[in-house]
């Protein structure tokens, strides 16, 4: 199983990036969330230079939230800097980047054509984009030639996604693997991963495993009601939680469930976690127990966990890379 890292694009994701290369990860996906932290694909640039090895990519990009061109311009930057053996393609339906500017995620049906759009103009083929044929105009020394082969991976969680990824014959990335699910293992099936490696002494309510957990957990309480799914309800003190998220003027919850969203607890999860919901995050573990817990995710077909390091982020690299016995690469 390939060991990878997730990370929001914040100041210090570069040198995190480069630290992750280090220690041996395998991928570096950069979140999309316009709304909470600074862009993924200036973010990815500048790990590019920072970096010799691993591999890049957004994970995952919002179509929607850029002109194709634009999109496939930055796909050609990265592959510029890195080459395409190093570059990567995540795709989703928005549920941070467009949620957290109170828009509902993108349908399912529209990816083959907002993917496919890219896609043709990174092989050099003229598109009708608003109207107009378009084609990557890029001179010999402007861009790297066409076509620009370069991975696409969904993310997904539900069987629309799952059909669709299947229909585009993409890998997936999906945070709730689905042991129900047919996966096709001859293509990545990636879990974004939280939790922490816990130190001795340590229990799922000591202080710096809720904080540093704790906005990984809490994801899946703001997911499920954003989704008027009822699977909330079995969260622990899931009425709590919903009681203060109602309690917020509708036009504005958006923003006060979002804020802090994959980095901090913010006031009303303060109020909901528990040490309980920490058996919420699947990678919540003493270092000796995380090889069972990949080979368990492995029987459930996935075939790579990226991730997600929280709070000293340093720290949780390097105790989460040596858990899962990464050989530093030469």
């Amino acid at each position: 199983m390939k060991i990878s890292a997730a990370f929001p694009p914040v100041p210090a994701t570069p040198e995190h990036i480069s630290l992750a290369e280090m220690l041996g990860y395998s991928t570096a996906w950069v979140y999309d969330t316009p709304a909470l932290q600074l862009d993924c694909w200036m973010t990815l640039a500048l790990a590019a230079a920072r970096t010799r090895r691993i591999r890049l990519g957004p994970g995952v990009m919002i179509p929607s939230l850029r002109h194709p061109m634009v999109t496939a311009s930055a796909i050609a930057t990265l592959v510029s800097l890195v080459g395409e053996s190093r570059v990567v393609v995540g795709v989703g339906a928005g549920f941070t980047g467009r949620r957290a500017m109170g828009q509902k995620p993108l349908h399912w049906q529209d990816m083959p054509r907002m993917v496919g759009d890219i896609r043709r103009l990174l092989a050099g083929d003229t598109v009708e984009l608003e109207g107009a044929p378009a084609r990557m105009l890029h001179w010999p020394g402007q861009a790297p030639n066409r076509p620009i082969a370069v991975p696409f991976v969904l993310g997904v969680n539900g069987p629309k996604g799952l059909e669709t990824a299947a229909a585009m014959r993409c890998g997936v990335i999906t945070s709730r693997p689905r042991p129900d699910a047919l996966y096709d293992t001859s293509r990545d099936v990636i879990l974004l991963g939280f939790g922490t490696i816990l130190d001795p002494g340590e229990t799922l309510s000591s202080p710096r495993v809720i904080e540093t957990a704790g906005p990984g957990v809490m994801v899946a309480y703001h997911a499920f009601l954003e989704q008027h799914d009822i699977r909330l309800d079995r969260f622990p003190n899931a009425r709590r939680f919903i009681e203060l998220a109602k309690a917020v003027d509708p036009r504005e919850r958006h923003l006060t469930l979002h804020s802090g969203h994959l980095t901090e607890l913010n006031a009303i999860d303060r109020q909901v976690i528990t040490d309980e919901a920490m058996n919420i995050a699947p990678l919540v573990c003493r270092a000796d127990e995380l090889p069972q817990r990949l080979a368990g995710l492995a029987t459930q077909g996935v075939t790579e966990v990226a991730f997600q390091p929280m709070g000293d982020v340093a720290r949780e690299l390097v105790a989460f890379a040596r858990a899962a016995g990464l050989p530093r690469p030469a």
